[in-house]
């Protein structure tokens, strides 16, 4: 199959993430690396063997079919729109923009256009999740009743180079960490309906204890503890819970419960992961991997299967529909929060295709 020219917007801590996968793929040609930092571009080409190029460069290169916007929450909006703008399909990193009115931009922008968007996390498709997804969709566990989503931990700053964005507008574990866990659930049950929650901030600033920053205080702009419901369209209630605030806990990353049985699914952040399944009346027991792609970090996988998509004139998994959708449920806990009043959800999405086979040769395990 024809290759697809891929140029990457932003070369910072997830990049080389992004274009370690990307050699996974051979339907990928990145022929560009770009940033407003010069010198990150720089490192990251020579790193990766890949053209350190301008933005201006990367938009205007007849052989770059898909910009992959690799920025900070705030900037993904305005580069997509630069993006399409340029003729270019766009990819994002999550969340898709920084409120759902900016992502509905972007989405409106794209359907005038005739072009694609999509958007990570493409961390469902990992074998773990399917293999979840298959259970559920062979009705092993019955009917969906509802399930867990968990993800708590006492803040970023702890390890990243450069948190302070995380705590901006854009930020907080909501829409850091929050499309990891909503993605995968709208993968396992379908759209979500209606929220309700409560979003606290119960510290102002933090201070840093990762290098080089240490010591440093910055200032908390959003919620960093969120707890709420998400009622699904199938008729399931699920609860979560997204906090930066939590020193520990013992809860796993995603709990399913259906009538027959219940599912434990990996970590939404990892493609791979044991999958465990209780049927009624029995014990946990793990289950063999029945898909792809979850022997590894595939970070990229979302972009392969937007290339193989326009390839084929088929709909891509990670599209901008699925992370418009993941995006209004997430401002909805704080909208939730705010009035004190349960937030209907006024998009619908699509369950995304599943993955049985490998994008590279058919075959289970590449």
């Amino acid at each position: 199959m024809e290759k697809v020219g891929i140029g990457i917007i932003g070369c910072g801590n997830i990049s080389g993430a992004y274009l370690k996968a990307m050699a996974s793929f051979p339907i990928l040609d990145v022929r560009g690396v770009a940033d407003l930092n010069q010198a990150l571009a720089d490192a990251k080409a020579a790193e990766f063997n890949v053209p350190a190029k301008t933005i201006d460069q990367l938009l205007s290169d007849p052989a770059i079919e898909i910009i992959v916007n690799l920025t900070v929450p705030k900037a993904h909006v305005t580069v997509g729109l630069q993006a399409l703008a340029a003729g270019k399909h766009t990819y994002s990193e999550k969340p898709l923009g920084i409120n759902f009115s900016e992502g509905k931009t972007l989405a409106d922008a794209a359907k005038a256009k005739g072009l694609r968007i999509g958007a990570a996390p493409d961390t469902f498709l990992g074998g773990g999740h399917q293999t979840a997804r298959t259970l559920i969709d062979q009705g092993i566990i019955g009917q969906a009743v509802g399930g867990t989503a968990t993800f708590m931990c006492p803040g970023h700053e702890r390890w990243h180079p450069n948190p302070a964005f995380y705590y901006e507008v854009g930020g907080g574990p909501m829409l850091d960490m929050g499309p990891y866990y909503i993605t995968d659930l709208v993968n396992l049950f379908g759209p979500v309906s209606q929220v309700a929650g409560f979003a606290i901030t119960p510290r102002t600033e933090r201070v840093i204890t990762s290098e080089p920053r240490n010591g440093e205080r910055i200032p908390v702009h959003v919620p960093t503890h969120v707890s709420g419901l998400m009622a699904f369209a199938n008729g399931a209630v699920v609860q979560i819970g997204m906090s930066f605030d939590v020193a520990g806990h013992k809860h796993v990353p995603l709990e399913i419960y259906g009538t027959e049985g219940t599912l434990i699914v990996p970590d939404p952040n990892h493609f791979g992961g044991e999958v465990e399944l209780l049927k009624k009346g029995g014990a946990f027991e793990p289950q063999p991997l029945t898909a792809p792609y979850a022997d590894g970090n595939y970070r990229s996988i979302g972009v392969a299967d937007l290339a193989h998509a326009i390839r084929s004139n088929r709909k891509h998994r990670a599209n901008g529909s699925l992370a418009l959708h993941v995006l209004e449920v997430m401002e909805a806990f704080h909208t939730a929060s705010e009035t004190g009043r349960t937030v209907a959800i006024t998009t619908q999405t699509e369950r995304p295709a599943p993955l049985s086979d490998s994008l590279v040769d058919g075959r289970l395990g590449k």
